[in-house]
């Protein structure tokens, strides 16, 4: 079947740039080097009308400079089913993630179908999915801390309501919040006390780039014990520094990967790394990147023998959109970043988590229906 012109028969006649709002079940607290990331936030959402009555939405925005790259095209000038949107890369992240949908939506088909496409895979149907939001409640907010009782109580919160089997701690204490040798004490401690509370879970650990490699090298002999699954974004990332990194990973906890690649990344600093062996899981946003260039790198990544992670903060909706590419790419995508949230005005009936893993629709598109968001621009022929 001729995927692509069928996709030619459909032209894009209208897109819709919406406001929507996700809260969060509690107040997400301080990292390494950011406040308090609050009780929840606004996003973007972008709709896309064709001419024959096919629809979709997806994270994204369409702003004035950028409604010719979309309207009056048909939908294959600006998608292909093997490749991903064909828009500039100034501008495809802004509409990636709801051409992808759009393409399911018309073919009848789920995102992790189109991804699949044209390749010999066996893709899966749930990925594992790792909790995202175990944030410094013990020292957030100043007026009331929390303590590590506080952070127990989260974990326990999202294991019993969310369906969590492994958390991603945020360490770093000692970068701005506390003392530097009292912060690294207390990220050890509340290391150890979630292992005691939860002692099958799996652990992973966000120092939002806080750490010195001595902060590294105590931290990890200290945490030898706690087969701690991933170290993400130790430092700022240099060929240099994860050298040693890995000399310290190799003594200490040899089976501890290396994730990195997240906040502006210098791509090209992270495709030498993972030529060294130097990072074990690339981190880059799902949105931000994009799943179009994601689909790109995936053979070379497959050729360093790294894994990928798409980057899924601070909402559920990314979650989303890349468990369907972790079912698509099931040998280099071990695990995703779970959002726990409530996305007003959107429906997410067709995705459970249960004991760690995340369940992956077939329905078309992304299987999300959004009910209502605030309008903010519209565009149409």
């Amino acid at each position: 079947m001729n995927y692509n012109e069928i996709l030619s028969e459909h032209k894009i006649v209208r897109v819709v740039t919406r406001r929507a709002r996700t809260r969060y079940p509690r107040l997400y607290g301080k990292n390494s080097r950011l406040p308090e990331h609050r009780y929840g936030r606004e996003f973007k959402i972008l709709e896309i009308y064709t001419d024959k009555g096919a629809y979709a939405w997806s994270e994204g925005w369409c702003k004035e400079d950028q409604k010719d790259f979309l309207l009056n095209k048909k939908v294959s000038e600006v998608f292909d089913v093997y490749k991903g949107a064909l828009t500039p890369v100034k501008h495809m992240h802004a509409f990636d993630s709801a051409l992808h949908s759009l393409a399911g939506k018309i073919l009848g088909m789920s995102v992790v179908d189109i991804l699949c496409l044209g390749r010999d895979v066996k893709q899966a149907e749930k990925v594992s999915c790792y909790d995202g939001s175990i944030y410094m409640n013990d020292i957030s907010p100043d007026s009331r801390p929390g303590g590590i009782e506080a952070i127990i109580r989260d974990c326990q919160y999202d294991w019993d309501v969310y369906g969590f089997r492994s958390f991603k701690v945020k360490i770093g204490r000692g970068g701005l919040w506390m003392e530097h040798d009292e912060g690294l004490r207390r990220d050890i401690d509340v290391m150890y006390a979630i292992k005691k509370n939860f002692p099958d879970a799996q652990l992973l650990v966000d120092a939002n780039d806080a750490f010195s490699l001595e902060d590294c090298e105590k931290f990890m002999e200290a945490c030898k014990d706690l087969n701690i699954y991933w170290l993400e974004e130790p430092f700022v990332e240099s060929v240099e520094g994860f050298l040693r990194l890995r000399e310290i990973l190799a003594k200490h906890s040899p089976n501890t990967l290396i994730a990195d690649g997240e906040f502006r990344p210098d791509i090209s600093l992270v495709h030498e790394l993972c030529q060294k062996k130097l990072i074990d899981v690339v981190l880059m946003d799902t949105v931000e990147f994009g799943l179009t260039q994601w689909r790109s790198i995936m053979p070379q990544l497959k050729e360093y023998g790294v894994l990928a992670s798409p980057h899924n903060w601070p909402l559920k909706v990314k979650t989303h959109m890349s468990a369907h590419f972790a079912a698509a790419f099931p040998d280099l995508v071990p695990t995703i970043e779970g959002v726990p949230d409530e996305t007003e005005g959107v429906e997410f009936d067709n995705y459970i988590i249960k004991n760690g893993f995340i369940n992956v629709p077939k329905d078309p598109g992304f299987g999300m229906n959004l009910i209502w968001a605030e309008l903010i621009e519209e565009f149409k022929i």
